[in-house]
Parts: C-alpha cells; sequence; structure tokens
C-alpha cells in the first residue's frame, strides 16, 4: 500500500463542498481553492458566474450551482437543499458558510429591517444549513463545518451595527457547534478574514482617512483578498485539521496583533 505523503492530506478528492455566496469575492476564491484540491462543489447563490464553472471545467472537476435567495429562503427550503445534495452525490462532507451582506447606518437610526436582513443571511442561514449538514454528518461520523467570521467578530466596528453582532454570533454559533457535534467526529471551525479588498469593503477603501489607518495598524501593510484564504479553506476542510475544533483563525496581515 502507498504511503500518504503530506501534499495527499490536502487532498480532498472524492469530497463533497457546499459553498455559500462564491459569484465573487471571497467566496468565489474559497470554491475555487476547493475545486482545485479535488473537491466537488455545490454553489448557492442567487445569481449566476461563468468563471467557477470554466475553472471548474479546466480542472476536469464537478462544479454545481443551485439558485437561491438566502433573505428570502426558509429552514425548510435550505434542508431540502442539502438533503438533495446528499440524494444526488451520496454523501456531503464539507459545508462552508461564506455569504454575507452588511448594512451601514448610526447606531441611534439604524433601521430595524437592515437589522433583520444581516442577521438573517449572516447567521441564521449559517444556522440552519449547519443544523441540516449535522444531520448527514452524524450518520456518516465525519464532516467539516467551516463559518466565515470576521475582525468585526473581536470589536465593535463603525456603523455596522446588524454586521459586527453577526460577527459575533458566528463565534458563538462554531464554538457551539464544536462542542455539540464533536463526539461524532465532526470538526466546525471558522476564518476570520482581516480587511479584504471585496465590495462589502468598499466604503472603507475609499475613505482616505479609514484607509490610512487601517493600512498602518496591518503590519503586512496591505489589504488581503481571496487567495489569502486558500490555505487555511483547504486546511480546515482536509484531514491535517481532524483534530481543530471551535477554533477561530484570524486570517489579517497582523492587524489584531498591533
Amino acid at each position: 500500500m502507498k504511503k500518504k505523503n503530506l501534499t495527499d492530506s490536502f487532498s480532498l478528492k472524492g469530497k463533497i463542498a457546499v459553498v455559500t455566496g462564491t459569484t465573487k469575492g471571497l467566496g468565489q476564491a474559497i470554491a475555487q481553492a476547493l475545486l482545485e484540491s479535488g473537491a466537488v462543489v455545490v454553489a448557492l447563490d442567487r445569481s449566476d458566474n461563468s468563471y467557477l464553472p470554466k475553472i471548474s471545467k479546466s480542472l476536469g472537476g464537478v462544479f454545481k450551482r443551485i439558485k437561491v435567495d438566502l433573505l428570502q429562503a426558509e429552514e425548510s427550503d435550505l434542508a431540502k437543499i442539502i438533503i438533495s445534495v446528499k440524494q444526488e452525490f451520496s454523501r456531503l462532507d464539507i459545508l462552508v458558510n461564506n455569504a454575507g451582506i452588511s448594512r451601514r447606518g448610526e447606531v441611534e437610526a439604524f433601521s430595524g429591517q437592515d437589522w433583520q436582513d444581516v442577521l438573517k443571511v449572516n447567521l441564521t442561514v449559517p444556522f440552519y444549513l449547519s443544523k441540516a449538514a449535522a444531520k448527514i454528518f452524524i450518520k456518516q461520523k465525519s464532516g467539516k463545518i467551516i463559518n466565515l467570521a470576521s475582525m468585526l467578530s473581536f470589536q465593535g466596528g463603525i456603523r455596522v451595527p446588524s454586521y459586527a453582532v453577526s460577527k459575533h454570533g458566528i463565534v458563538g454559533l462554531t464554538k457551539s457547534f464544536a462542542n455539540g457535534l464533536g463526539k461524532y467526529g465532526i470538526n466546525v471551525n471558522a476564518i476570520a478574514p482581516g480587511f479584504m479588498a471585496t465590495d462589502l469593503t468598499l466604503p472603507l477603501q475609499k475613505d482616505e482617512k479609514r484607509n490610512e489607518a487601517i493600512l498602518q495598524r496591518i503590519s503586512l501593510g496591505r489589504w488581503g483578498n481571496g487567495s489569502d484564504l486558500k490555505g487555511v479553506v483547504l486546511f480546515l476542510a482536509s484531514a491535517m485539521s481532524d483534530y481543530l475544533n471551535g477554533a477561530i483563525i484570524p486570517v489579517d496581515g497582523g492587524y489584531l496583533s498591533a
């Protein structure tokens, strides 16, 4: 029998992954990393994008997109999607709760609708999907849940109260599910990206004073991008993280150490 080398341990060949929010930004990079490591990727998105299908085709892999508006989806809708993935591919191995939205406003005037919308997509949907995936993982006695936290899992932020609360909640969700599912051989961890150059952070990038203050605190001296998450995603999705549970891993260029 051929002995596995270190590269083999990071391989996701034959694994089935569900990833939310892959049309651009961090989610697109995460899905691409999983595809490049051999996983079948099922994306839950509200819009189409030709980039990942092209990448998948070039790799000889499998990419499938299921159209769903996470803001409007009910728990039963998401449970049915997870069940359908398991039925089509005979198993489910990885769930990445990446999709997120943000709304900005002063705390004293922040609208109830903006509060509810952000909490729904950023926290309630990950709970629904994790709960549905957990039922499959428990029967398999294996599975990986990877949540996307944030620097605002540790801070209050400015003019983004619902986003900050949702990302604090993701930390609690991660630890709670890790505690509840660890006995079944299921790993639940989170990545806390630092300041990433995405559409979500455009207002900060365009604000000269805020941009300068952020860069001064990042020891690596630059905003991050989706490619900076690929390594940690593959680690958390692979057998190399089998003894890691309930961890929140910052990928922030040194922001938190300042």
